[in-house]
């Protein structure tokens, strides 16, 4: 396995194929003057896994007779991922090659090189760019198809892989955000969504939805110290427990899936620089016109009563007589030149309104492609802090569930910008740790508090300023190091009991699903449970026996994965195939979520199943390691 990159995503999936899937890893890392300073997670801690592993790995040895060792890791340097380098690191006979730069450009051209040397590698790709990622998906799958010379087809073992690390974690940033339990899933029309709830009362029955996914700790000073994570020992969550467990488990919190289902396409994010209708006008100006339109029609009722006109024709002298281009109703009678009378004096009102409208429609348009601020009397938003990959992807989550952001920024020319503006968001620029700045975002009145800068320190005193300022708000919380987040947030914990605050890594939610690609499977995304991951990934069942020939309730496994749902939808709309792009955009015919217990797993069937990071490492690794050595 070969992970090239330059930020801490390179060193926590290098982490976890060599811990949690004991693969042989060679990490490709710019020069140390060049590099960025890597987590806590890809240094000491990913040590101590490591030497965990190897421990847990002597012990199962002299329990099943022999396996082989987990090898170290091998750290490569170099300023580009050039031909030569893919060469030495031996690209052309690796398994699995992940190209995680944080430049979209860097890890296509990273990618055309190594397919061209070893058309049968599983490539991963880290883009942003989601339409160009598809093409690329295609374009290297095709290329190793035509140099295979197998065509497209499901005994390809090659395939490409493009995921987002802004993808993966926007989802349960924005879910956070917005109601601090919802975990949802959304992933080519697939909906996931589970739910944190609270351990029931004294004589209350907890629903327990579709299945329960994890029991959350017991204690909310975890004494492993570091709270609900991999160490935290019995005292921690435990993920996909059994009935028993469940059962058992008094006054624990859990998480439980609600919703299984498909979907349509994602909402559009906007329409580009054309503002709604509403927008155009202030709301008084539109009561105003309003109003005209009822004295207008009024108007044509009375006239037509008093004349006995038809309608369209009572409704047309009214508005001659109102535009002040009728003749003078000398010679009617009273009631049409009473009539005459008020229309023209609801003319003279229109003037004023009409112009006020087209100023308004005027310095609207002008104004769609700048900044706007925050409205006057604004509650209950979300404050969303940095625009920039991650900043960009939850912004633009939030608008698609219809929930009120105000954006801080510091730089005009930020990758989120532009979609701020094309959504019409207000955003404050300046810098979030200058005096004023929160305040302009009215933040004494908003209902969560999204702090995805780049910088942990600026997310953290962005953090402790807002609680100054209102000591109940939600804080969400984006941190890179591991140990400073667990203080961090054990301290807001302790500080402020009664608020939510959470911290998320996005390299910690990312680099799972990484790992799954890189084994040669379809994760379709990550829930955070505490500081634990959970993953549901899509299973063909042919191949593992730890699922053919077995029941749903055979195969399911405590700790390690349960089948979720049947996926019934055609093959071909997998990501990963080889197919045509018609096929590729054929809608899914659905999930059979309710499987009774005793149905058998045929090798034909494919399954949407979660597991943890080991459970999931357990049985892709095996499959890896048997079609290795056949």
């Amino acid at each position: 396995m070969i992970v090239c990159g330059d930020d801490g995503l390179a060193h926590r999936l290098a982490a976890e194929l060599r811990g949690v899937y004991g693969e042989q890893v060679t990490l490709v890392v710019p020069p140390s003057g060049r590099r960025v300073r890597q987590p806590v997670v890809g240094r000491a801690r990913a040590a101590s896994a490591a030497l965990l592993d190897r421990v847990s790995a002597a012990v199962n040895r002299a329990g099943t007779g022999g396996a082989e060792p987990v090898a170290n890791e091998q750290v490569v340097e170099a300023g580009e991922v050039t031909e030569a380098v893919l060469t030495e690191v031996g690209a052309d006979r690796a398994a699995a090659l992940a190209l995680v730069y944080d430049d979209d450009e860097t890890n296509i051209r990273a990618a055309l090189t190594a397919r061209r040397l070893n058309p049968s590698v599983r490539l991963v790709l880290r883009l942003y760019n989601r339409r160009l990622g598809q093409h690329i998906e295609e374009l290297l799958d095709q290329t190793a198809a035509v140099a295979s010379g197998t065509g497209p087809g499901p005994g390809l073992d090659a395939s490409t892989t493009v995921l987002s690390d802004a993808d993966t974690a926007a989802p349960a940033l924005a879910a956070t955000a917005l109601v601090g339990t919802s975990k949802v899933v959304q992933t080519e029309g697939l909906v996931l969504r589970a739910v944190e709830r609270q351990p029931p009362r004294p004589g209350e029955v907890a629903d327990p939805g579709l299945c329960t996914l994890a029991l959350l700790s017991t204690t909310s000073n975890d004494p492993a110290g570091a709270d609900g994570s991999e160490g935290s020992g019995e005292h921690g969550p435990q993920l996909l427990p059994d009935e028993m467990a469940v059962a058992s488990a008094t006054g624990r919190g859990t998480v439980v899936l609600e919703q299984v289902a498909y979907s349509g396409p994602s909402l559009p994010a906007g329409r580009g620089g054309v503002p709604p209708f509403a927008s155009l006008f202030s709301r008084r100006l539109r009561w105003s016109l309003a109003g005209l339109v009822g004295c207008v029609l009024a108007l044509a009722v009375a006239l037509m009563f008093v004349t006995g006109a038809h309608p369209l024709y009572a409704t047309y002298v009214t508005l001659l007589d109102l535009f002040g281009i009728n003749d003078p109703a000398f010679h009617e009678s009273t009631g049409e030149q009473v009539l005459q009378l008020l229309s023209g004096l609801v003319g003279l009102l229109l003037l004023p309104v009409l112009l006020a409208a087209v100023l308004e429609a005027l310095g609207t348009f002008r104004s769609a492609s700048t900044l706007r601020k925050p409205p006057r009397g604004l509650g209950g938003h979300v404050v969303l802090l940095g625009l920039g990959k991650i900043g960009t992807r939850v912004l633009t989550r939030l608008r698609e569930l219809h929930i009120p952001v105000v954006c801080v920024e510091s730089d005009p020319e930020a990758r989120g910008m532009a979609t701020a503006r094309r959504l019409r968001v207000p955003v404050v620029l300046g810098d979030v740790t200058q005096e004023g700045v929160l305040e302009a975002a009215k933040i004494h009145r908003a209902h969560a508090l999204l702090a995805l800068t780049s910088a942990d320190t600026t997310n953290l005193e962005a953090s402790l300023y807002a609680r100054s300022v209102r000591p109940d708000l939600r804080v969400v919380l984006r941190l890179y190091d591991d140990d400073f987040a667990t203080a961090v947030y054990r301290t807001l914990r302790a500080a402020h009991p009664f608020a939510l605050t959470r911290s998320r890594s996005v390299s910690h939610l990312a680099a799972p699903a990484f790992a799954g690609a890189m084994m040669g499977r379809q994760i379709l995304g990550a829930i955070p449970v505490e500081r634990r991951v959970l993953l549901f990934a899509e299973v063909d069942v042919a191949g593992h026996p730890q699922l053919e020939g077995r029941t749903v309730g055979e195969a399911f496994r405590a700790g390690a994965w349960r089948v979720l749902a049947l996926n019934t939808a055609p093959a071909g709309g997998r990501r990963g195939d080889v197919e045509s792009a018609e096929e590729d955009s054929a809608p899914a015919s659905g999930l059979v979520w309710d499987l009774p217990s005793t149905y058998v797993l045929g090798p034909e069937d494919r399954v949407v199943l979660a597991a943890t990071r080991r459970g999931l490492a357990e049985l892709l690794g095996r499959r890896r390691r048997e079609r290795a050595g056949a």
